[in-house]
């Protein structure tokens, strides 16, 4: 895989500046991945660090984790946990399902039309509901 087109630095850079982050090497290799094509994506910090080694750029695992902590707390990706072994983070920011595909390990958007969340119960005294994540396990049948 070659290095990051143009375009898709110039895209990364906007992102970066939309929320005030100042555009580092790594920080802009990173968001020139996420999002230089205009899709949305669901990535782990693995994949991305796999997807930077492609380009022939050297970022470590940890400044990818870090970036990504630092793009969830900027608000411009979510964080988004299906088990306690890792996260997945997604560019895509409004409220959604999500498929989790078992076999293997992908995340992908799900439809949001027939879902209905009703009910929910009361938050305990002085907390508030802040969000309600969705994710739906898939698995072949048997």
């Amino acid at each position: 895989m070659e290095s990051c087109s143009e375009i898709a630095r110039a895209r990364g850079e906007t992102w970066l500046a939309r929320a005030h982050l100042r555009p580092t090497r790594q920080r802009v290799t990173l968001a020139a991945l996420l999002v230089g094509d205009g899709r949305d994506r669901h990535v782990t910090a693995e994949w991305l660090h796999d997807a930077v080694r492609r380009t022939g750029d050297k970022v470590s695992l940890a400044t990818v984790y870090n970036t990504l902590r630092a793009f969830t707390e900027a608000g411009l990706v979510q964080e988004i946990t299906v088990d306690g072994t890792g996260s997945y983070f997604d560019t895509r920011l409004d409220d959604h399902p999500h498929f989790y595909w078992e076999d293997d390990g992908s995340l992908t958007d799900a439809g949001a039309e027939a879902l209905e969340i009703t009910n929910l119960p009361d938050a305990p005294e002085g907390m508030e509901i802040a969000k309600v994540d969705v994710v739906i396990r898939l698995r072949p049948k048997s």
